[in-house]
């Protein structure tokens, strides 16, 4: 299949970056092959990562910028029911976020990814903006500030290396040609299903009454009001040392009883 897919043509040997040698298998008139015995292991564990952090519910972004690469990122995000972006990446959408994300449409779901209507609007207004826990990227070399971005704000990713791209730019690379359309469509289409099967398996735990992930913390404005509420309705109390030092002495202890007696019977 991923030979089919032309997953290992890289580029000219005079484009190659040497970070890149552990992946090539070799050179082929003058252009560098990958090893897809690397490229297969490698997909195996991005797509195992995309399945956890979906069994997790965590938010997965697919970006793709690519003239073609549309409909692929498209499928795969549906797929796995996360976000994704086929246009060119607006700079600051993670380390200004609020400013640019600030203003878009919030919504609350429940366990079973059932939207809650009416319930917190107002509040959510104020929200701050969400962050991907998750970004694929299928072109890294023209995003490469939103890999920075990631990596500022400590976000995985995931992210196609071709062979005069820059391996370290990503988290978790997939050495295989970034050129191909066919190719991209395949490890798309292939992480899309893992993140999927992730979702079929917290759905499945949800229904057992069992969450994969931690309960959403409370709202901003709605922690503020109550803690003025409890500020407000708060009474002074005394202190512990206030409260030993009016205590009513005792008429007597038990140990001062065989005393008194001693001296009766004098």
């Amino acid at each position: 299949m991923l030979l089919a897919n032309q997953t290992h043509l890289g580029h000219s040997t005079s484009r190659w970056n040497p970070q890149n040698s552990r992946y090539i298998f070799g050179i082929r008139e003058g252009t560098h092959i990958i090893s897809l015995d690397i490229t297969a292991a490698y997909l195996r564990r991005a797509a195992k990562i995309v399945e956890e952090v979906a069994y997790r519910g965590g938010l997965i972004l697919f970006a793709g910028t690519r003239k073609g690469q549309k409909r692929a990122v498209v499928r795969a995000a549906e797929l796995a029911q996360g976000y994704h972006i086929f246009e060119r990446w607006i700079p600051g959408s993670l380390t200004n976020g609020q400013q640019i994300l600030g203003h878009c449409e919030k919504k609350i779901v429940n366990g079973f990814d059932e939207t809650i209507e009416d319930l917190w609007k107002e509040e959510l207004e104020g929200y701050r903006a969400l962050k991907p826990d998750l970004v694929v990227c299928l072109n890294p070399v023209e995003n490469v500030v939103l890999l920075h971005e990631c990596g500022l704000n400590n976000v995985p990713t995931i992210g196609i290396i071709d062979t005069d791209a820059d391996p370290t730019r990503v988290t978790y690379p997939i050495p295989a040609n970034d050129d191909s359309l066919r190719s991209v469509t395949l490890i798309a289409g292939v992480l899309g299903r893992a993140g999927e099967a992730g979702q079929q398996r917290r759905l499945a735990q949800a229904r057992k009454g069992e969450w994969t992930y931690k309960l959403m913390q409370p709202l901003r404005q709605q922690v503020e009001e109550t803690t003025l509420e409890t500020a407000e309705g708060q009474t002074p109390e005394a202190s512990s040392q206030d409260v030993v030092s009016e205590e009513v002495p005792s008429e007597g202890s038990p140990l001062d009883k065989p005393k008194e007696e001693a001296k009766d019977d004098e």
